[in-house]
């Protein structure tokens, strides 16, 4: 039996495990692939406190290193469901092996969010992508649309912008959602063009993209142009599959202030949960919290 059980190695994670062990609990952060979550992806992170600038993977090394200082135990193990039974929660594991915990947080963070068009699967790998960080080096001086008005998709375009030919940013709206500071960098490339109003139909393409099939929202009228790679940024999916508590239409996990979701025991933090701003910053406090109110309440169960 483990005081607690933390699911997930990004920032809520890490954050929830260096506190719950300068708390004393007997804790084991539990992580399916590699530690870092989706800021790992990051080429630049610049409104992390204490750092101008900084890569998002460097980033997430300073925070792996912390907490492997300070005795974190962290396993590389996938959790696929959790389950409270009487006064303790079970997790079962990919190994079909169960681990008991008095407590646990769930920081499973989310996933990139499909368009679910035509192709989008098709291409998946052959010219669709979700992380400019990992592919924009294939796309030196080609063409390529960047789908998406935040500040994900903008910071990809900018990257994007260093190695591709032509980058057409397609939004919905006639505004960007990002921070004036992304925005003004994007208007000053000469590179990236604006197509407003606009969204993405179709991805085409023979073994790999070929070209994008576009609607204009103003006229209805669709329009096709050659392109050799498509980059998608349309919000998140939280992965929260594998727990059966409160959660919103869109699957994020409900928590109240101190991260207790709707059943005793179980703590949420970080991107899985419904949250007005999901950041490396906000992530780390929801971690901070929920080892904070899970250590209250496995010291008031004795």
């Amino acid at each position: 039996m483990n005081d607690l059980i933390i699911i997930g190695g990004g920032p809520a994670g890490i954050a929830a495990g260096i506190y719950a062990v300068r708390y004393g609990l007997d804790t084991y952060l539990l992580e399916r692939t590699a530690i870092g979550g989706q800021i790992s992806s990051s080429q630049e992170v610049e409104n992390y406190p204490g750092f101008s600038s900084i890569n998002g993977m460097e980033l997430m090394n300073t925070f792996k290193a912390h907490a492997e200082s300070i005795g974190v135990p962290i396993e590389n193990k996938g959790v696929t469901g959790v389950r409270p039974e009487d006064d303790k929660i079970v997790l079962s594991t990919d190994e079909n092996v169960d681990i008991e915990a008095k407590a646990v947080i769930i920081a499973t963070g989310a996933k990139p969010r499909k368009l679910g068009i035509p192709g989008e699967d098709t291409y998946y790998g052959r010219g669709v992508s979700y992380c400019a960080t990992c592919d924009a080096p294939f796309y030196k001086e080609r063409d390529v649309i960047v789908v998406g008005g935040g500040n994900t998709a903008i910071s990809d375009a900018l990257i994007l912008s260093n190695v591709a030919n032509k980058v057409y940013q397609v939004h919905r709206r006639d505004e960007l959602r990002a921070s004036k500071v992304l925005e003004d960098r994007a208007r000053s490339r000469d590179n990236i063009e604006f197509l407003w109003d606009t969204v993405l139909e179709e991805v085409k393409g023979n073994n790999f993209v070929e070209s994008a099939l576009l609607r204009d929202l103003n006229t209805n009228e669709l329009s096709e142009i050659s392109i050799d790679g498509v980059f998608i940024y349309v919000g998140i999916d939280p992965n929260t599959d594998l727990i059966d508590v409160e959660k919103d239409e869109s699957g994020f996990i409900i928590t109240n202030e101190f991260m207790e979701t709707s059943v005793e025991g179980i703590y949420a933090a970080g991107d899985c949960r419904k949250s007005p701003l999901w950041q490396v910053i906000t992530a780390a406090s929801d971690g901070a919290i929920a080892a904070a109110k899970a250590y209250e309440y496995i010291r008031n169960k004795g």
